[in-house]
């Protein structure tokens, strides 16, 4: 879910203060231009700044308060040459953050601090959060509406880098002056005059943080949303719904809240319910609220089950995202792809690659992979260092080629899943059974893999990116306790402070995160469940392309791995016997199929591994918890252990071990419906009456997709208790398993 926060950080400090050693003349020229600015008259500024540079021509901060004040005049728009001006300026001065080591070294502060407001918009906020926080272990010498306005963009990086903790710390230390401040100011009667203006300074700075409580209660609520901490939340939702009232911010964190909490319905209210129509636009808030009014409308359809509907959704979150760009810009940006003449406190308002990022997922799990692939090939351009991504990509390739799902929409088993065509009449009629060769995947011939389109050598590659991007075990298990890095990320830079020690509240140290950018961090579990996920992938794309070696590798990774889920190690134990068996090496094929093996086939997912997004309307939509299993998956655990039998008497039919096989077969169809044989096990059972000799007996098997057909319905149990026959017959192919598709895609 996504919110709204209408209070966004500072504009661009214009620098009051003064150098020392100055006239008169200077002092006043210098007031009369903060006056103008202060008054919106930029031009009467920029003349009096020029008329003051001309008597001093070395104060670096005149030549910044002019580009300040250029800035401002051109309406926010010349971003890219304020940032140079900064720069240039910094030069000069030969002034950087790092130098900052003492209480003495702050006068370029407010330098640093406009260079942190470029950061924070142009979405680089690793480096903003290195200047503010760096700006906030000298807040001592600072006016207090300079602190604060610090402290504010601290809060608000944290939050965008997912470090709700340290968002929450840093909240709390704002509290807890405000209250040292206001009881400094209740003992200030019969003071001198500098110790009255001392405590009137407290005094500003309490009635500041009266009027940002509000705002402090949204940064709470936001925190504690990112961390799943709905006991708190529900107490902070109060506070803002008491400060705020019903205005579109209020609601849609209170909407948050419910989504997170299950209430669909009351969310969906809740977000009907706020006026969104009289709320500020971009160019005043950086926020196209429209825009996150429909996404988060998907969202919840998403959580609901209600695919057609999320998607549906999401496209008007598109459309909205892409007006509000063609109106910022100049018509070329309704794309995104640029942000030439746009205001800087718009520059956020793009949500075109989160959007499309939702709209992929939503898409994978509406049965479309083709449009699901279109859609994340666009958004991994921006968010390449996401394994998550990665894999859904693989996923939409693993999907678009799985051939006909006509047996899985129209119910197993399926004569068209076993009869490929019927040639002639009468006596010369035959009947032509599907063969492994064409129920294959095929694959496009002639061009490079690394292509993007949605074939399986393409799915290969963006698996190898997704391993790739995880951690090894032992960097992931034994990080060292002290002196380690926080390395979150969001948007399209790397985000979050890697050394700060005094905003960091109770450190994050012993849990840490990967950037799974838009999503939020992953965590040490889920980064497992991660992997699983991808070997799994692996290994059956691998046997897709008839890469054998390879896709046993993978499986026996996926099998070693120390907190494996009973559904993954089912697929793990059947990839891995496919892969032996085309090896050759049938005795270890059987170990793996045993039914024994097989323990649990739930697909469920824990909340803590269900895949979120960030607060400001890029969320990738939690998984549906009501989601039902393919029909091509076993159901049960008893129609997974009927599998694996099936497969093992394929096996000991390549071993000559015939009644075996037979008995193997009949097992199975013992533990399932006969809705729930797969049509391989119907060819199974043909060719072993084949090589019996029993060539009626095999046309009834296929007339009545039957194991025994030679039974009626209304038979007794005692005359099914006598199979035919066996006889010796020729070794065949193992039977096909269903894709890892159907199981993986819900991590």
């Amino acid at each position: 879910m996504a919110e709204t926060n209408s209070d966004q950080v500072s504009d661009i400090k214009h620098d009051s203060i003064v150098s020392p050693g100055i006239s008169d003349q200077e002092k006043e020229m210098a007031t009369n231009a903060l006056e103008a600015f202060t008054s919106g008259n930029y031009d009467d500024a920029l003349k009096q700044l020029e008329s003051l540079q001309e008597l001093n021509k070395d104060d670096y901060k005149i030549a910044m308060n002019k580009a300040v004040t250029e800035f401002y005049r051109s309406g926010q728009t010349t971003t890219s040459t304020l940032k140079q001006s900064l720069m240039m300026i910094k030069n000069q001065v030969h002034s950087t953050v790092e130098d900052i080591d003492g209480l003495d070294d702050v006068e370029n502060s407010i330098l640093h601090y406009n260079q942190a407001i470029l950061h924070y918009h142009m979405r680089q906020y690793s480096e903003a959060i290195a200047i503010g926080e760096k700006l906030y272990q000298f807040l001592e010498p600072f006016e207090e509406k300079f602190a604060q306005a610090v402290c504010f963009l601290l809060v608000d990086l944290y939050l965008l880098t997912f470090q709700p903790e340290k968002a929450l710390h840093l909240l709390a230390m704002m509290e807890k002056h405000s209250v040292q401040g206001s009881n400094k100011n209740g003992k200030g009667e019969g003071m001198s005059s500098t110790a009255r203006d001392s405590a009137a300074q407290k005094a500003e700075f309490a009635a500041l943080i009266e009027a940002a409580k509000s705002r402090m209660h949204q940064y709470k609520v936001r925190a504690y949303i990112q961390m799943k901490s709905l006991k708190a939340c529900k107490r902070e939702i109060k506070s803002v719904m008491n400060t705020a009232g019903n205005s579109a911010p209020s609601l849609f964190l209170k909407s948050n809240f419910e989504y997170l909490r299950g209430n669909y319905r009351k969310a969906v209210k809740l977000l009907n319910s706020s006026n969104i129509a009289e709320h500020p636009g971009p160019l005043k808030t950086g926020e196209c609220v429209r825009c996150m009014f429909w996404n988060n409308l998907g969202c919840i359809h998403f959580a609901m089950g209600k695919h057609n509907l999320g998607i549906f959704y999401f496209k008007k979150a598109l459309q909205e995202n892409d007006h509000t760009c063609a109106q910022l810009g100049d018509g070329k940006n309704s794309q995104g792809k640029k942000f030439a003449g746009i205001p800087m406190c718009a520059l956020l308002a793009n949500k075109r690659y989160e959007l499309l990022y939702n709209c992929g997922i939503q898409l994978l799990h509406l049965g479309r992979p083709l449009a699901a692939f279109e859609c994340l090939m666009e958004a991994v351009q921006v968010y390449h260092s996401n394994p998550r991504l990665w894999l859904r990509l693989a996923e939409c390739c693993i999907a678009a080629n799985k051939g006909s799902s006509e047996q899985e929409t129209k119910g197993l088993p399926s004569k068209k899943g076993i009869v490929q065509s019927i040639v002639g009449q009468g006596y010369h009629r035959k009947i032509v059974l599907a063969s492994q060769s064409t129920q294959n995947t095929t694959y496009s011939e002639g061009q490079s893999a690394a292509i993007p389109v949605a074939s399986m050598e393409f799915a290969a590659i963006c698996l190898r990116n997704a391993l790739l991007l995880l951690p090894e075990h032992q960097q992931h298990e034994n990080k060292p306790e002290n002196g380690s890095k926080n390395s979150s990320q969001s948007g399209s830079t790397e985000s979050g402070s890697e050394n700060s020690d005094a905003c960091s509240g109770k450190s994050q140290e012993g849990d840490k995160f990967i950037p799974a950018a838009p999503s939020s961090p992953l965590r040490k579990q889920e980064v497992e469940n991660l992997r699983c996920c991808i070997l799994a992938c692996s290994a059956y794309v691998a046997l897709a392309l008839g890469d054998n070696l390879m896709a046993l590798t993978h499986a026996d990774k996926l099998l070693h791995q120390p907190k494996l889920s009973g559904s993954l190690k089912f697929l793990g134990h059947l990839y891995a016997a496919e892969a032996l068996i085309s090896l050759d090496r049938i005795s270890d094929a059987i170990t793996h199929l045993n039914p024994e093996n097989v323990t649990d086939v739930s697909l469920g997912v824990s909340p803590s591994e269900q895949d979120q997004g960030s607060d400001k309307g890029d969320l990738e939509p939690v998984e549906s918890s009501g989601k039902q299993a393919p029909l091509c998956y076993p159901s049960s655990l008893s129609s997974a252990k009927a599998m694996m039998l099936f497969n093992l008497g394929s096996a000991y039919c390549l071993r000559s071990e015939y009644e075996k096989a037979r008995k193997c077969l009949h097992q199975a169809a013992s533990m399932i419906s006969a809705k729930e044989i797969p049509p391989e096990a119907i060819l199974l059972a043909v060719y072993l009456e084949l090589q019996n000799g029993n060539t009626q007996l095999a046309l009834q098997i296929i007339k009545r997709n039957q194991l025994l057909p030679s039974v009626k319905p209304s038979s007794s149990p005692d005359q099914r208790k006598k199979p035919p026959p066996f006889q010796s017959v020729q070794p065949m192919q193992p039977i096909q398993m269903p894709s890892s598709f159907t199981q993986v895609q819900r991590k």
